[in-house]
């Protein structure tokens, strides 16, 4: 096993696990990150480990951390947003592959700055008491479904997980308190619902090392507990804070490297 390939992914899953725990999302929009920035990798090839590596239910310590505070979401909920996922991740997969990695690098950076977009706006609308009065709100069975929906085609399309897509689209769109969203993106996190999309990428070639997908795992199991820890120790608007950052710092750094 290549020792310098081992140690660059665990680092790599190190930092995808850190930001998936801390907000409470599934690893793969910062492992596409970490991928380009830390293991030199291409876009096809980086979005290929996000999905192989987000298989393995590596965010079930960071859950944990979430369902010790009390954050509950109805199982109707995670079986509605599955359904879509799945059927999104197939179609997003299949694109993937038939569009050149420069489109693909600014297609993320659009999608990341359209999340930061409706991350802002919704925060303009966190008065106190205005998750408080949401929380036991129930969704629409439609609107599960097209969170999963648009959730699965930016995993399949975009190689991240669709985490933050499905936290964005339950906490800015649908007002669901901010933990408790971040509580059901980690869930998703756990089902394998990656698995259609990463054998399409498999299936094409576009994948990295083993030594390097077993250390990106083994980072991703112990940096989602490490941030998961964190997060339960912030309040909403500055975990939203946080999110904004990191959404932005990524999209700058994306558009960056798609000028280079």
């Amino acid at each position: 096993m290549n020792l310098h390939d081992l140690l660059a992914g665990l680092l790599t899953g190190l930092a995808g696990g850190l930001t998936a725990g801390l907000l409470g999302v599934s690893p793969g929009g910062g492992l596409v990150v970490f991928s380009v920035l830390l293991l030199g990798a291409g876009q096809h090839v980086a979005q290929g480990i996000s999905l192989v590596a987000q298989v393995p239910p590596t965010g079930l310590a960071g859950l944990r951390r979430y369902w010790q505070t009390g954050n509950r979401a109805p199982l109707r909920w995670i079986i509605l947003l599955t359904i879509g996922f799945l059927a999104g991740g197939v179609a997003g997969a299949l694109a993937a592959n038939n569009v050149a990695g420069p489109i693909l690098r600014w297609t993320y950076v659009a999608y990341l700055v359209a999340l930061d977009v409706m991350l802002i706006l919704r925060g303009g609308r966190d008065k106190a008491g205005h998750d408080e009065d949401h929380a036991m709100r129930d969704l629409h069975w439609a609107a599960l479904l097209a969170v999963g929906l648009l959730a699965g085609l930016s995993s399949g399309f975009l190689g991240i997980g669709g985490g933050l897509a499905t936290v964005v689209g339950l906490s800015a769109v649908l007002g669901v308190p901010q933990h408790r969203a971040q509580m059901v993106g980690l869930v998703m996190s756990l089902i394998p619902t990656t698995i259609p999309s990463a054998w399409i990428y498999w299936s094409e070639g576009t994948l990295a090392s083993w030594p390097v997908l077993a250390g990106v795992i083994v980072g991703l199991i112990a940096g989602t507990d490490l941030g998961a820890r964190a997060a339960n120790r912030i309040d909403r608007a500055t975990l939203r804070s946080a999110m904004i950052f990191f959404v932005s710092l990524m999209a700058v750094y994306m558009a960056f490297k798609a000028l280079s």
